[in-house]
């Protein structure tokens, strides 16, 4: 097999990796952020429920939630596995475990603003959501993006993991390459792959907090 089909194949499952990479952005950032206000409820049930739903979430391995996501419904409820159910659970997965991840980060923001600042708000009329959302939240933003960029990054690399059920994406792609091919030239390309396309998401994390930078010259 020559180098330029070998790429294709490659790329083919590099845009599988990344569809996983966008879905799980798209709905671990928003529902991270209702997790943190949960683990933040005063109502002590919410409170702990969610801390367990963390602690359950960061505990294990994520590819062992993958496999309970992919085989409960078969082997709780009876119902039969798809072509599809290893995309949907895949996903799934790795949404509600990357926002056990974003919110413990997006609390840990939160709670790193002082209550005098609350006050001086409360002092000049504001009210509780124009605090949040003129005073506290350019701060949160600015105080976890480092975090944030770390998981981030490690997202992009979690996505081989999914070929555990049988998702091809680009790291199942390379294996069945450097099987078939005798070869770890596959393998060097995939690790290429990822790395460029980290090294972009550094650049773009590097300019927001540029962009965030209230004190430069």
């Amino acid at each position: 097999m020559d180098i330029a089909t070998m790429l294709q194949m490659l790329f083919e499952g590099f845009l599988v990796s990344m569809q996983i990479f966008a879905f799980t952005l798209i709905g671990a950032v928003p529902l991270g952020i209702v997790v943190a206000l949960l683990r933040m409820s005063r109502v002590a049930p919410v409170r702990w429920i969610t801390r367990l739903y963390i602690s359950i979430m960061r505990g294990t391995p994520l590819m062992l939630q993958m496999f309970a996501i992919y085989f409960a419904p078969y082997y709780v409820f009876g119902i039969q596995l798809t072509t599809d159910s290893k995309w949907y659970a895949t996903i799934v997965a790795f949404i509600v475990n990357y926002a056990a991840y974003f919110a413990e980060i997006y609390r840990s923001g939160i709670q790193s603003i002082s209550r005098g600042q609350y006050e001086a708000a409360e002092v000049l009329g504001y009210s509780r959501v124009q605090t949040f959302v003129h005073i506290v939240l350019p701060q949160v933003v600015k105080r976890i993006l480092p975090a944030m960029g770390n998981e981030v990054i490690t997202l992009v690399k979690d996505t081989s993991l999914a070929f555990s059920i049988g998702v091809a994406e680009m790291f199942s792609t390379a294996r069945a390459l450097v099987a078939s091919q005798v070869s770890m030239v596959p393998f060097a390309i995939a690790a290429a792959f990822y790395w460029v396309f980290n090294f972009l998401v550094e650049m773009v994390l590097g300019l927001l907090e540029k962009r965030l930078d209230y004190y430069h010259d």
